[in-house]
């Protein structure tokens, strides 16, 4: 999988999952937030350390992620 700038992977912070950079925000929280319907800004406005390109780069590892996904045909 590429490299993703404002994307880590510590398994220190949060058991590993992927999260914000220098953050406790994981990528997860951020998409089940736009999935619940939250725009950017009221993410932001929950989390004013955020920037727009950081929900912007979650959803970009979340695509490359499912881009590497192997899939099994039975």
């Amino acid at each position: 999988m590429k490299e993703h700038e404002r994307i880590e992977i510590n398994p220190n912070v949060m058991f590993g999952k992927p999260v914000i950079k220098d953050t406790r925000i994981t990528v997860e929280q951020i998409l089940r937030k736009l999935a619940g319907g939250m725009t950017v800004e009221e993410i932001i406005a929950d989390h004013p350390h955020l920037k727009r390109e950081d929900i912007f780069a979650a959803q970009e590892f979340a695509a490359d992620y499912l881009a590497d996904e192997q899939i099994a045909f039975a």
